[in-house]
């Protein structure tokens, strides 16, 4: 039997702001972003691999409870995989007020994150 590292999950000053912001508007969103975290804690990578980055950058849709629409009407999260058991979510955002974030935006947010974080 393997024991693996857990894995730890960490937070972009950017996407802290995304969840306060986003937390006005959907109650629930803090349960449905748990939900989402535990899939990556179990080291499952959901969403789709972004190409042409310099980093391991996925695009993950997550359920938005409080709408009825299902994956494609929720939330995007964007996260990088920092090493092997340590994550990054660098951003979030709404299909219904966003359509997409360039890739520049989120290689700045990253950039910005390791500035800033502790190795």
């Amino acid at each position: 039997m393997t024991n693996k590292p857990p894995i730890r999950i960490e937070f972009s000053s950017q996407f802290k702001k995304d969840l306060k912001r986003l937390d006005k508007k959907f109650r629930s969103i803090r349960m449905d972003i748990d939900s989402f975290t535990d899939q990556l804690e179990k080291g499952e990578t959901p969403g789709d691999q972004l190409q042409r980055a310099q980093y391991t950058i996925y695009k993950a849709r997550v359920r938005n409870s409080d709408l009825s629409r299902g994956k494609s009407g929720g939330y995007r999260v964007i996260y990088y995989i920092k090493m092997a058991h340590r994550l990054v979510l660098v951003t979030m955002y709404t299909k219904t007020e966003q359509d997409t974030v360039s890739l520049e935006q989120i290689q700045r947010i990253i950039e910005e994150y390791e500035k800033n974080s502790p190795s």
